[in-house]
């Protein structure tokens, strides 16, 4: 039961993240048929969207390898098993939310290559929802990891991640 919770949780994430939020958006603006031309937005998109999806998948694979969980609550609901342990290193040494960030880079580049103000607007709404989540999750790891958690946001910024570690 374990198991199939965690995979749904993963399935969940991806339908969610990479398949509806873009989808919201294209609909958002008035489902534009996206350009062709291989232009400077198009590498831009194309670049941040790569590197957003490679960020939160580095960051789901070493939270399932290393955390022993997930660290998915839909807004205080466990959707997948929580994390055994406090990431601090791999992608978390970064910032306290690397598979936010990736899906934000992810967006963002969606966003540039839709290139309207709707899925901007889309964009900020998910940020917005998304950071009113991430207090909740960031008080449910304060009960469960107290003062390393506590220690852990000292050093650790929320979103803009540490190039330089």
């Amino acid at each position: 039961m374990k198991q199939l919770r965690g995979i749904f949780g993963y399935l969940l994430g991806l339908v969610l993240f990479v398949g509806l939020m873009p989808t919201l958006m294209w609909l958002a603006s008035g489902r534009p048929t996206f350009w062709s031309e291989v232009g400077g937005k198009a590498i831009i998109a194309w670049v941040l969207m790569l590197c957003g999806l490679a960020l939160s998948i580095w960051s789901i694979v070493y939270m399932r390898l290393r955390g022993k969980g997930n660290p998915m609550d839909a807004f205080g609901h466990e959707v997948a098993p929580r994390t055994q342990h406090l990431m601090t290193d791999g992608p978390y040494r970064l910032n306290r939310n690397p598979m936010l960030t990736g899906t934000l880079l992810y967006l963002a580049g969606f966003a540039i290559w839709l290139c309207t103000w709707q899925a901007l607007i889309v964009w900020m709404l998910f940020f917005a929802i998304m950071s009113v989540q991430v207090v909740s999750e960031e008080r449910r790891l304060h009960r469960d990891f107290g003062k390393e958690y506590e220690e852990y946001c000292k050093k650790v910024p929320r979103y803009i991640p540490h190039l330089i570690p």
